[in-house]
C-alpha cells in the first residue's frame, strides 16, 4: 500500500542535558514502508506527547505545532498524522497496516459484530473518525485490555513489547480475517466472457486517453489482471461503492468510472458532473474553501480490458493501478461475502480528499517537466541523432518508445535509460507488422501517443551510372516508404485521441542541396520532406503538426557514417579520409561541427508546445549551408 500504514518503536536516549528520556520513532508522513530507511523515521520525545492525552480536543494545526516542538532532531521530516495514536498506546512497538482482508470486514453494514466474530472479542473496534487527535484518543480508550484494534474503514493496529510480537499479531489476525472471508465468499462468474478485439482495444484506450488529457497530458497504465473486477455484472457498483481505506482517496479519488465501447464520452461526462455535484453541495461544510481537484477519474474500469489508470508519469499511473486493484478487490469481496457495502458518506469522503494535512503528502513537486505526460516514438534510436533525441526527450519528462533495426545496439543503448519511462522495440520499419508492433507498444505501455520522431535512415551512395536498383530501392524503402508506413499507422491514434500531435521528420541538407554520387539518399530525403508537407496539409484539421529537421554531417555516434561511406565521400570531395569531418564543418557558414545534441534540441522544439503554431516548416541544423536554405 504505497504511502499507507505506519510503524513505530520506543527507545531511550540521553538528551543534551544528560537525562535519560524515552523517544518515539515513527515513520514520516508520506514515506513508504516498503522502501523506508533510517531517514524516513522521525524521533520525538514521548514525555512531550503524553500530556496531550488529557485534552478533550485539539485542532490539526495545534497538533502539528506541538509535534514540531517534540521532535528530537532539528530538520527532521514531518511526523505522521497518526503519531499520537502510536504515542498513547502503552507498548514499545506499534504497527498499523491497511490489510485488505481487515478492511473488507469493516466496509459492510455490521462491521463491529463481524469483526468480533471473525477475530475474537479481545480485538477492539474503533468506529470511523478521520486520523488525528480524535482517533488517537478513541483508540487509546478502546485499547484497554485488548490485544489489538480494528479501525473501521481504516485497518489494523497491533502492538507488543518487541517488533516480532507486533508483527506476529498482525499476521495472525490477517490470517483469521482471510479464513473468515473465504468461508463466506462465493465467487461470481464474470459476465463478460470475450476479450475485445485488438482494434477495439486500441480504440478504447486511445480514445479514453484523449478525453483524460483535456486538462493536462497523462499516460495510462493498463492492468489486464483487473478483468476479474471489470468483467463482473455489478462492475458499476464496485466502481462507485468506495475504497478499501480513505487513504486511497488521495491518490486514486473516491470513485472509479466504468466505460464501454461507444459510451466513453457519456460515461466521463456523467462522472465529471457527479464529481462537481458532490463538491458543490458539501464544500461549504469543510470550513475551508479549497480549489477543486480534477473532476475527471484517475481510475477507469473497462469490461473486456481491465483497468486503466492515469498519471503524469508512468510510475504514478502504475502506483494508482496497484492501489485501485486493492480497493476494487476489497469491494468485490465485501459484495460477495456480505451482499452490501457500507463506506464513508459523501461529506466524509470530501473531508478526507481535501484534508490539508494529507494533501501536503502530494505537494511540493514543483513545476512539472516540459513534456510531462507525453508519449513519443523515436526511430533509429540505437545511436547518433536518434539516441540523443530519445535521451533529450526523457530529460524533458517524456515517455519514449525507442525503435531500431539493430537489436543488440538498441538494447545496449536502452539499458542506461529510465525503465519506467522508456521501452525499446527491435523493428524493421519497412515492414508493416513491425511498424504495427512499435505503435501497439506505445499504446499498451503508455496509453497512446503524442509525437513521432521519424529518424531512421540509411545512406546509399554511388553514381547513377553504377548504382544498383536494389540499393536505390533500399534507400527509398528505408528513408521514404518506412516513414509513410509509420505516418499512416499513427494517424488513427491521433484521430482517436483528439488532442493533436506532432510528426518530426529528420531528413537532410541533401533534400535541398544534393551531392554527386549521393543520388539515392538525396532523392529519398527529398521524398521525406514532401511526405512531411503532405502530412502537414492533411493533419491540420485534426491538430497534427508535421515539421522537418534538416541536419548535415552529424558524425558523432552515427551509424549512418559507415567506414565505406566515409571513404566514398572523402573520395568524392578529393580529401584524405581523416580530414572529412573538418571539411564538412568548415564549408558551413558558421564553421562548426554539428552534434547530435544540436539536432535533438530542434526535435524537442517541434515535439513541444513551443511550436504549437508551426507546421510544414523545415528547420536547418547544418551549421549554415547556403545551398540548402529552404525555399
Amino acid at each position: 500500500m504505497h504511502g499507507g500504514g505506519n510503524t513505530s518503536t520506543k527507545t531511550t536516549i540521553l538528551d543534551p542535558t544528560g537525562r535519560e528520556r524515552t523517544v518515539l520513532w515513527i515513520k514520516a508522513s508520506g514515506a513508504d514502508l516498503a522502501t523506508a530507511g533510517p531517514d524516513d523515521f522521525v524521533p520525538l520525545y514521548l514525555d512531550a506527547l503524553l500530556p496531550l492525552e488529557t485534552h478533550a480536543a485539539m485542532a490539526d494545526d495545534d497538533v502539528i505545532e506541538h509535534l514540531s516542538r517534540a521532535v528530537v532532531r532539528a530538520g527532521s521530516r514531518r511526523p505522521s498524522v497518526e503519531t499520537l495514536l502510536h504515542a498513547f498506546l502503552a507498548a514499545d512497538h506499534v504497527d498499523h497496516v491497511h490489510a485488505s482482508s481487515i478492511c473488507a470486514l469493516t466496509n459492510q453494514p455490521h462491521a463491529r459484530e463481524i469483526v468480533a466474530t471473525a477475530l475474537g472479542d479481545d480485538v477492539g473496534f474503533v468506529p470511523y473518525v478521520r486520523p488525528g487527535f480524535a482517533l488517537a484518543l478513541s483508540s487509546a480508550e478502546e485499547a484497554g485490555n485488548r490485544t489489538a484494534l480494528v479501525l473501521e474503514h481504516h485497518g489494523l493496529v497491533t502492538w507488543g513489547d518487541t517488533d516480532e510480537e507486533s508483527v506476529e499479531a498482525t499476521l495472525e489476525l490477517v490470517r483469521r480475517a482471510d479464513e473468515y472471508l473465504a468461508k463466506r465468499t462465493t465467487r461470481r462468474a464474470a459476465s463478460v466472457e470475450t476479450t475485445v478485439s485488438s482494434a477495439d482495444r486500441e480504440l478504447l484506450i486511445t480514445t479514453l486517453r484523449g478525453r483524460l488529457c483535456r486538462e493536462q497530458h497523462v499516460v495510462l497504465h493498463i492492468d489486464d489482471l483487473q478483468r476479474t473486477v471489470s468483467d463482473r455484472d455489478d462492475v458499476q457498483q464496485v466502481a462507485e461503492a468506495g475504497r478499501a481505506t480513505p487513504d486511497h482517496i488521495l491518490r486514486i479519488g473516491a470513485r472509479s468510472a466504468v466505460v464501454r465501447p461507444g459510451n466513453i464520452d457519456a460515461a466521463l461526462e456523467s462522472f465529471e458532473s457527479e464529481s462537481r455535484r458532490i463538491f458543490d453541495e458539501h464544500v461549504s461544510l469543510l470550513g475551508r474553501t479549497p480549489s477543486m481537484r480534477s473532476p475527471l477519474p484517475s481510475v477507469v474500469l473497462i469490461p473486456g480490458v481491465g483497468c486503466a489508470t492515469s498519471g503524469s508519469n508512468a510510475r504514478e499511473a502504475r502506483v494508482r493501478a496497484e492501489l485501485a486493484a486493492e480497493s476494487h478487490n476489497v469491494t468485490a469481496t465485501v459484495l460477495d461475502a456480505f451482499g452490501a457495502v457500507r463506506w464513508l458518506d459523501e461529506i466524509e469522503q470530501l473531508d478526507f480528499e481535501y484534508w490539508p494535512l494529507e494533501l501536503e503528502k502530494l505537494a511540493g513537486r514543483g513545476e512539472p517537466p516540459e513534456l510531462d505526460g507525453r508519449v513519443v516514438i523515436v526511430t533509429g534510436a540505437a545511436s547518433g541523432i536518434g539516441l540523443s533525441a530519445a535521451e533529450d526527450l526523457l530529460e524533458r519528462g517524456a515517455h519514449v518508445v525507442l525503435a531500431d533495426i539493430d537489436g543488440p545496439k538498441l538494447d545496449h543503448a536502452a539499458a542506461s535509460l529510465e525503465p519506467d519511462r522508456s521501452i525499446s522495440v527491435t523493428a524493421d520499419l519497412t515492414q508493416e507488422d513491425a511498424v504495427d508492433e512499435v505503435v501497439r507498444t506505445a499504446v499498451e505501455r503508455f496509453g497512446g501517443l503524442d509525437a513521432v520522431v521519424l529518424n531512421a535512415g540509411v545512406a546509399s551512395f554511388g553514381s547513377l551510372k553504377t548504382l544498383s536498383q536494389a540499393e536505390w530501392n533500399r534507400a527509398l524503402h528505408v528513408n521514404a516508404t518506412a516513414q509513410f508506413l509509420l505516418t499512416k499507422r499513427v494517424w488513427p491514434i491521433f484521430e482517436n485521441q483528439g488532442i493533436g500531435g506532432s510528426l518530426v521528420y529528420v531528413a537532410s541538407k541533401n533534400a535541398f542541396a544534393p551531392g554527386a554520387e549521393f543520388g539515392a539518399y538525396s532523392a529519398s530525403k527529398a521524398a521525406q520532406v514532401q511526405l512531411a508537407r503532405i502530412a502537414a496539409l492533411e493533419g491540420g484539421p485534426i491538430g497534427v503538426r508535421a515539421n522537418v529537421v534538416n541536419p548535415d554531417a552529424v558524425f558523432s555516434g552515427s551509424a549512418l557514417w559507415s567506414p565505406e561511406l566515409r571513404r566514398a565521400r572523402a573520395a568524392a570531395h578529393g580529401l584524405p579520409e581523416a580530414e572529412l569531418e573538418s571539411f564538412y564543418a568548415s564549408r558551413s557558414l558558421l564553421g562548426i561541427p554539428v552534434m547530435p545534441k544540436d539536432v535533438a534540441e530542434a526535435i524537442a522544439f517541434f515535439v513541444s508546445d513551443r511550436s504549437r503554431a508551426t507546421t510544414g516548416a523545415v528547420l536547418t541544423v547544418d551549421g549554415g549551408v547556403a545551398a540548402a536554405f529552404p525555399r
